[in-house]
């Protein structure tokens, strides 16, 4: 447990405050209209199809690496798990936006991974996305839906989590290697994010 204070983070590393929220009753949806031109799919995701929208969604621009450097045996085994349930926002043919739903644990759904490209942010596919992972993750016999987020998330993840329903409980540091140094992302990925070599 850490005291009160300031700690230095070694070179090589990157430091974040995660998260995690909770919400045990389904939360009223806030409304809003299906984005025009997007269509939802739940799909049957390939390694290489997985690996494009994650980067795309949250590697480049927000640093999301846990499943970057995963092994391909691991990473398969996540994809082809029944209780792992996985959309994406189709727009003009390309997987815009990514909701992953897993159900490991009984009784619970972890809104693993969520979140949209640049193409749509500010369309409102974000909260239409929500909605959808709010309704499905509840029509499942759960008693909690959850999800983290940390300070490398877009700035307003958490601010919209709340939002949506979810009550933060819990908080943490986590500090691991940068994956742009790791070789797992480009040097110019999450560029508000400085690189300490």
């Amino acid at each position: 447990m850490l005291t009160s204070g300031t700690y230095d983070i070694a070179p090589g590393k990157v430091a974040m405050v995660v998260t995690h929220l909770e919400m045990t009753e389904q939360a009223k949806q806030r409304p809003v209209p299906e984005p025009e031109g997007v269509k939802l799919e739940q799909v049957g995701a390939t390694l290489d199809w997985y690996r494009d929208i994650y980067r795309r969604v949250g590697g480049l621009e927000w640093l999301w690496f846990a499943r970057i450097g995963m092994s391909d045996e691991k990473l398969s085994d996540i994809l082809r798990d029944p209780r792992v349930e996985i959309f994406a926002l189709i727009k003009d043919g390309v997987a815009e936006g990514l909701l992953e739903l897993d159900y490991r644990i009984d009784g619970e759904c972890e809104l693993a991974y969520f979140g949209v490209t640049s193409v749509l942010l500010g369309s409102g596919a974000g909260r239409y996305l929500m909605n959808t992972a709010i309704r499905l993750a509840w029509e499942k016999p759960i008693n909690r839906f959850h999800v983290h987020t940390c300070t490398l998330d877009h700035p307003e993840a958490l601010g919209f989590y709340r939002r949506s329903g979810f009550t933060p409980y819990r908080q943490q540091i986590e500090i691991e290697d940068d994956p742009r140094l790791a070789g797992n992302l480009p040097m110019d990925a999450g560029r508000r994010v400085p690189i300490i070599r």
